[in-house]
């Protein structure tokens, strides 16, 4: 059966960020700082593959603060930057 026009996805339209939603109630704090920095975490990966930037040993914190900076989020801390060389190890 054909998929009707308005329904399909178009890839070469300019990206827009989903809409946000506030975080569910009720959890202990540790888990929303850990959420917090995974999200972080996955957008400072992102941005170092569009730099160019694809293998973790590349990936030093002053590489990773400086693309933080680029992009205009606050410098990571260590453990944000150990995650974010993770994050780039695992989806090879």
């Amino acid at each position: 059966m054909p998929v009707p026009a308005a329904a399909s996805t178009l890839f070469d339209l300019p990206y827009a960020p989903l809409a946000k939603r506030p975080l569910p109630a009720g959890r202990p704090r540790d888990w929303y700082i850990t959420h917090n920095r995974r999200l972080k975490a996955m957008r400072l990966a992102i941005a170092l593959l569009d730099s160019g930037v694809y293998l973790p040993n590349q990936a030093h914190n002053k590489r990773i603060r400086a693309t933080a900076e680029l992009i205009g989020i606050h410098p990571p801390s260590d453990t944000t930057c150990h995650m974010v060389r993770a994050l780039m190890r695992y989806c090879r």
